[in-house]
């Protein structure tokens, strides 16, 4: 797997990491000047204010940019509450104070559709696949306390969903509440009729995660 990339420039230090990229092109679109992938090298650091690259960066949904301030500014911060959002025909997206295998994430998109090469995370193996799911899922009966500033454990299960342990709270792509909990099984096997949630369809259509 290849190592993030890092570009540095006199106020700001921006890292991509490629294999977590969803192709949102948020970057791009919002500031070409700074992110043009038809050119080499596609990232100019110094083409804007390290202000506005840091605010763009924020909103990359997958993590795949990340940014350090060279300038005295503020790096990124954790966000109070653990959201999953849930994107219409594609992946969920993770924001908060995330926890997987030891190494600590403020944004990532993780799987739904079961056929990404590098899972847990999302590598757009959706749009090719004609993966199809409602990003307005009704509402569960999941109704726990909201709790702020705690870490969210993220535990891919071999074979099987993610699990997530600790205060989390599971919108619409357009923000409305799904559930709010304090665990939950995130299917990835694509086959749930219950999706954003696990029903246990993994064992029966006999998904792996070997490559992984």
């Amino acid at each position: 797997m290849a190592k993030p990339r890092s570009y540095s420039g006199k106020d700001i230090e921006i890292s991509f990491d490629m294999t977590r990229c969803i192709h949102a092109r948020n970057c791009f679109l919002s500031l070409p000047q700074v992110f043009d992938p038809a050119r080499r090298p596609w990232v100019l650091p110094d083409a804007a204010p390290a202000e506005e690259i840091a605010a763009m960066i924020l909103t990359c949904p997958s993590g795949a940019l990340t940014f350090r301030r060279l300038d005295g500014g503020e790096d990124e911060k954790a966000k109070p509450i653990n959201r999953v959002r849930v994107q219409e025909n594609g992946p969920v997206e993770l924001s908060g104070d995330l926890r997987m295998v030891g190494e600590r994430f403020t944004r990532m998109t993780l799987c739904r559709c079961g056929q990404s090469a590098n899972k847990p995370f999302c590598d757009y193996a959706h749009v090719k696949a004609g993966f199809a799911a409602t990003g307005e899922p009704a509402p569960s009966d999941k109704e726990a306390e909201t709790r702020m500033g705690e870490a969210l454990e993220v535990k891919p299960v071999p074979n099987g969903p993610v699990g997530l342990v600790g205060p989390v709270e599971v919108t619409s792509g357009t923000g409305a509440r799904i559930a709010r909990a304090e665990k939950v099984f995130l299917c990835r096997c694509g086959q749930s009729a219950n999706k954003p949630f696990c029903d246990g369809s993994h064992k029966a259509a006999g998904f792996t995660t070997e490559e992984s």
